[in-house]
């Protein structure tokens, strides 16, 4: 897959429940209560493994609820 054109293919930096929790200093299950809030970022994809978030959005959303 590429993305405009180019032939590099389009990379975005997707972060999993696993991810979020090392991130965060929390376990995978504490994030799965964030989540659930209405305050954390929307995921950006729902697969097979588990939800996937822009890492940009919850690292702000982590840095405007002092968790960061």
């Amino acid at each position: 897959m590429t993305s405009r054109g180019y032939d590099r293919p389009m990379t975005l930096d997707l972060v999993g429940v696993a991810e979020v929790a090392a991130l965060l200093g929390v376990s995978r299950q504490r994030v799965s209560q964030l989540a659930a809030s209405e305050s954390f970022p929307a995921p950006e994809a729902q697969l097979a493994a588990g939800p996937v978030w822009l890492r940009a959005a919850v690292e702000q959303w982590a840095r405007s609820t002092g968790r960061l």
